[in-house]
């Protein structure tokens, strides 16, 4: 049997998002309004950048006493730059945290018990894929921006994804918020579908 070609994937952030780290991880975060923020403006710099897809999600550890939050990982849509189709922006974001905390599940990875929860900001609601990665990936709370029919407006397919996926995640101790800023993440679909490639079609 022959050998692999090349054994190893590399998943990279776009030049952009790596000079901006440092204003994304040097503050303090309180409202959902501002963490999707942070999301809609990944997605939609990924778009302006071409540096793949117009999604973007950002994980956030939130002290439940203070309610304050800190940034631990951001991730966008790398599919069509890195010939990958797994790497949306939730994946990438979920590897980026774990592989930071260096455990597979950011349910209480670091020992904290109640004092602290990991939660997942994305600038559309997930594709079939990417529920089942927030799913497993062990955050506690789910905080979506554009709706599914945005998505699908501009060709997307977003798979088997149902009211009862939702009631799922909800079951398993995941709480979920939807249409958190919805119009302005929906805003950098619109554009995206004027110029972007659909890769999924």
């Amino acid at each position: 049997m022959a050998l692999l070609n090349n054994p190893s994937i590399s998943i990279t952030l776009p030049q952009w998002a790596i000079d901006e780290s440092e204003s994304f991880y040097g503050k303090t975060y309180e409202t959902d309004e501002e963490m999707m923020k942070l999301a809609i403006y990944l997605s939609s710099q990924n778009v302006e950048n071409n540096t793949g897809g117009p999604f973007g999600c950002a994980i956030f550890c939130r002290n439940i006493q203070t309610n304050q939050a800190t940034l631990v990982s951001i991730g966008m849509n790398r599919v069509v730059p890195l010939n990958n189709s797994s790497l949306h922006g939730e994946m990438v974001a979920i590897q980026f945290a774990q592989s930071k905390l260096g455990c597979y599940s950011l349910n209480d990875p670091e020992g904290k018990g109640k004092t602290f929860q990991y939660e997942l900001f994305t600038s559309c609601e997930p594709c079939a894929m990417c529920l089942g990665g927030t799913l497993w990936s062990g955050v506690s709370r789910l905080v979506c921006g554009a709706v599914k029919d945005d998505a699908a407006s501009i060709g997307f397919d977003e798979g088997p994804v149902f009211e009862e996926s939702y009631k799922h995640l909800e079951r398993a101790g995941v709480e979920v918020k939807r249409n958190c800023s919805r119009d302005d993440a929906a805003a950098v679909l619109k554009k995206y579908g004027e110029v972007g490639v659909i890769y999924n079609r």
